[in-house]
C-alpha cells in the first residue's frame, strides 16, 4: 500500500487507508479516584472499556488501522493487556476483515500534538490521520468530515459543537467559509469568541509533519515543554494563517471526563441514544430494555435464574439496567437505570438507582446506591438496623471497604481503604497517587 496521499478535492474516501490516532497520556484526574490505577480510556463503561466505543463506532464504518498514543506504564498496561493487536475485538464484534491495532513506540511524549507527532514519524504516515480522544463518546459520519477536509484543502479540521457552557473547553472562532480564524483553549465565558467547542476529534493531513520541524514550534517546545493540540499546536496553526477549518457535527458527542458526565453518559447509552450500540448482550425480551449478560454453560445458567426472578417479581427491574455475567442478586432487590458489572452481589432489599457498579463489587442488605459510581472490588457493609447510604455523586474507588451504617455523599474515596462513619463533600486519600 502506498505511503503517500494528496488530500485533492474529489479523491475518493477510502477508510482502510485512513489511520486513526488516540492520544491516552493524560492523568485524568477529573475521574480521579476511579483512574488513579486504571488508564481513563480502559475505565469501564456499561462493562467495556469506554475506549472501545470509539473503535467500535470507527470500524464498524470500514476503518481498520488504530494507533494508541500511549504514555506511562499504566496506560500501556490497560491497553495493551486488554486490546492487544486488535485480534479479540474483533472477534468479539465480528468486524471482517479485522481491526489492526499499534502503540506509541517507547518514547515519552511532552503532550497530545507532541504524541501525534511521535507515531506519525515512527509510523511513516503519508495518509490523512483521524485523531480521536479516548474518553470521548461520539456518532459522526468519517467519509462526510473527510470529504469537507478534503474539498477546503484543509491542513487540520476540527469538529465543533455548539455548547451552553464554555467552561473547560477550546472554543473556536469561524468565518463564513467555516476556516477557523482563532482558537482559545478554555476561556473565561465573557472572552469566548463563540460557542462553538472542540471535541477533541480532528483531521490531520500529513503534510503537517514539516510543521512540527519549524523554529516556532521548537520555540513552544522550549518555553513550555509542552506540545498539546489545544493550548499550543491549533492556536500556533491559527496565528501562522494555515488552513485550519472547522466542522460542525451533526451526531451526539458524550464527555465523559467527569463522574456527573460519566453517569449522564451512561444513561443516554442505556436508552439508545449511541446508533452504534443499543444492544448490551442478553436483552430479556422486546418490551423491556433490560440487558442480562451470559454467553458460557456456567454463567447462561445463573443468566436464566435471573431473569426468571426479574419476570415473577422477586427483583424488581426499573428503567434501563445492564446486569453482566455471574452476577447474584438476592430478593428484593430494585435496581433503576444502572449497570451491574460482572461477579457482584448485591443483597436483599437493596436499592441501586442512576448508578455504575463495577466488577466484583458486594453491596450488602438494605444499602441504597443513588447517583453514584462504586470501582471494582468494593465492599459495602449493611444490613437493616444499620444501612449504608452511597449517594450524590459519590465516587469510591477500587478495593474500597464501607463498614455499615455510614453515609457517603458527595464524597471521593480513594483505593486500598476502609472507611467508618458519615462523609459529604469529602475526598478520603489513604495515599497521594
Amino acid at each position: 500500500m502506498a505511503n503517500t496521499y494528496g488530500p485533492l478535492v474529489g479523491d475518493n474516501y477510502d477508510p482502510y487507508r485512513l489511520r486513526v490516532f488516540i492520544p491516552v497520556g493524560g492523568r485524568a484526574t477529573r475521574l480521579l479516584p476511579l483512574t488513579a490505577e486504571t488508564s481513563k480510556a480502559a475505565l469501564r463503561l456499561l462493562n467495556r472499556p469506554l475506549v472501545e466505543f470509539a473503535l467500535l463506532s470507527l470500524a464498524r464504518q470500514g476503518i481498520r488501522n488504530f494507533i494508541f498514543g500511549i504514555k506511562g506504564y499504566t496506560n500501556y498496561r490497560d491497553l495493551f493487556d486488554y486490546f492487544g493487536s486488535g485480534y479479540g475485538f474483533s472477534v468479539r464484534y465480528n468486524i471482517k476483515p479485522r481491526i489492526h491495532i499499534k502503540y506509541q513506540p517507547n518514547i515519552n511524549d511532552i503532550g497530545s500534538a507532541d504524541s501525534a507527532r511521535i507515531n506519525m514519524n515512527y509510523y511513516n504516515i503519508g495518509t490523512l490521520v483521524f485523531a480521536v480522544q479516548g474518553d470521548n463518546i461520539f456518532e459522526i459520519d468519517v467519509k462526510d468530515l473527510i470529504n469537507f477536509h478534503l474539498e477546503k484543502g484543509a491542513l487540520m479540521t476540527i469538529v465543533l459543537r455548539e455548547v451552553e457552557n464554555v467552561k473547560g473547553l477550546g472554543i473556536a472562532d469561524i468565518d463564513k467559509n467555516n476556516r477557523i480564524r482563532r482558537f482559545i483553549e478554555k476561556p473565561l465565558q465573557k472572552n469566548a469568541p463563540s460557542n462553538l467547542a472542540n471535541t477533541g476529534l480532528y483531521v490531520i493531513s500529513p503534510e503537517i509533519k514539516t510543521v512540527f520541524k519549524e523554529k516556532g514550534i521548537k520555540k513552544i517546545i522550549k518555553k513550555r515543554n509542552r506540545l498539546d493540540f489545544g493550548y499550543d499546536f491549533i492556536p500556533y496553526l491559527t496565528r501562522t494563517d494555515r488552513a485550519v477549518y472547522g466542522y460542525k457535527l451533526k451526531g451526539r458527542w458524550f464527555d465523559v471526563g467527569t463522574p456527573s458526565n460519566y453517569l449522564k453518559a451512561m444513561n443516554n447509552l442505556l436508552h439508545g441514544s449511541f446508533k452504534m450500540l443499543k444492544d448490551f448482550g442478553g436483552r430479556i425480551d422486546e418490551k423491556h430494555q433490560i440487558w442480562v449478560q451470559g454467553e458460557s454453560d456456567d454463567s447462561a445458567k445463573r443468566r436464566r435464574e435471573i431473569v426468571r426472578r426479574i419476570k415473577q417479581g422477586e427483583i424488581e427491574i426499573e428503567g434501563a439496567v445492564v446486569i453482566g455475567r455471574h452476577c447474584l442478586i438476592e430478593d428484593g432487590a430494585k435496581i433503576i437505570n444502572s449497570c451491574i458489572d460482572n461477579f457482584t452481589r448485591i443483597g436483599k432489599d437493596v436499592r441501586i438507582e442512576n448508578s455504575a457498579i463495577l466488577d466484583r463489587t458486594i453491596i450488602e442488605k438494605n444499602a441504597e446506591i443513588l447517583d453514584s459510581i462504586l470501582g471494582r472490588h468494593v465492599t459495602i457493609h449493611s444490613n437493616a438496623i444499620n444501612p449504608t447510604k452511597v449517594n450524590s455523586t459519590s465516587v469510591i474507588g477500587d478495593n474500597v471497604t464501607i463498614i455499615e451504617g455510614g453515609t457517603i455523599s458527595g464524597t471521593k474515596i480513594y483505593p486500598h481503604q476502609t472507611v467508618r462513619g458519615n462523609y459529604q463533600n469529602e475526598i478520603l486519600m489513604g495515599f497521594r497517587p
